[in-house]
């Protein structure tokens, strides 16, 4: 992929990396090129999630994400962006056989997307493949506690951190991340007490989504966030917006028009060669 003419401006991976417990952290997930455009300017990190699987592509989870669903949706984000940081997930499947296998994907992301980093999410288990990658030179965010791409192992969502071997086993989880080279860690779907320890426990930047507000910072889907999601919001979800009611009022309203034609009406269509007509 050609240079991006705006990486000098955009905020890297380092720059969040040096945020850890100052001004919290602001990220969304954004999937298309209209939606990074308005997110853009208020934002300091546009993730592309696997969950563009469930909220465009209508998958039950985000395991129907592939590595070239979230290549064409990173281009769209980077096309729409100049300053937010962009990181793209990377697909379940495309990491967690070995090291090498990660790395090779990591680089097919970067390569053809041309973001700042990518997203990959496990604790101990998966610290080898953050290793490798970032000997690469590619920066990873990590992501631990609830993992999505794990729903079906765990059994459904299951908020971490209500066991004190749990409580440990994130201990290592978040130590491991760090260790292994990540810039910045998700923590999702966990205790609050718990994520403000973890975030307490490490030295990099933790990012929460229904975790504490002690992270150094926050995340949301941005279809959670701007009420645009049609069936159950989380628990850990503040909708900002009732999308779901103003699009649905516009397609009603059109739909009365066009029925009783009303639309189009003398303002939408060319009639006489005027100046207002010229496209």
């Amino acid at each position: 992929m050609s240079r991006d003419p705006t990486a000098d401006s955009r905020i890297s991976a380092e720059d969040i990396r040096r945020r850890k417990g100052g001004v919290p952290i602001v990220c969304l997930t954004a999937y298309t090129h209209p939606i990074a455009r308005l997110l853009d300017p208020h934002v300091d990190l546009l993730l592309v999630g696997d969950s563009v699987a469930m909220v465009l592509h209508g998958h039950a989870t985000t395991l129907g994400a592939s590595l070239e669903m979230m290549i064409a949706h990173g281009r769209a984000v980077m096309r729409g962006s100049a300053k937010a940081c962009v990181v793209v997930d990377m697909p379940a499947g495309s990491y967690e056989a070995s090291p090498a296998q990660a790395v090779a994907a990591a680089e097919r992301i970067i390569e053809e997307t041309g973001c700042q980093a990518v997203k990959l999410e496990g604790g101990v288990d998966m610290a080898s493949r953050i290793a490798a990658i970032v000997a690469e030179g590619i920066p990873v965010m990590g992501h631990i506690g609830l993992q999505p791409q794990s729903v079906e192992k765990d059994g459904g969502y299951k908020i971490k951190g209500r066991t004190q071997d749990n409580i440990a086993a994130l201990l290592s989880d978040a130590e491991a991340v760090e260790e292994a080279g990540a810039f910045s860690v998700v923590i999702e779907g966990t205790m609050e007490a718990v994520a403000a320890k973890l975030t307490r426990h490490v030295s990099i930047p933790t990012i929460g989504i229904g975790a504490s507000g002690d992270c150094d910072g926050q995340i949301l889907v941005i279809d959670d966030m701007v009420g645009m999601t049609v069936d159950r919001v989380p628990k850990f979800v503040k909708e900002y917006a009732d999308l779901r009611g103003v699009i649905a009022d516009a397609a009603a309203r059109y739909a009365a028009e066009v029925r009783s034609r009303a639309f189009p009406g003398p303002d939408h269509v060319f009639t006489t060669a005027s100046a207002k007509d010229k496209t």
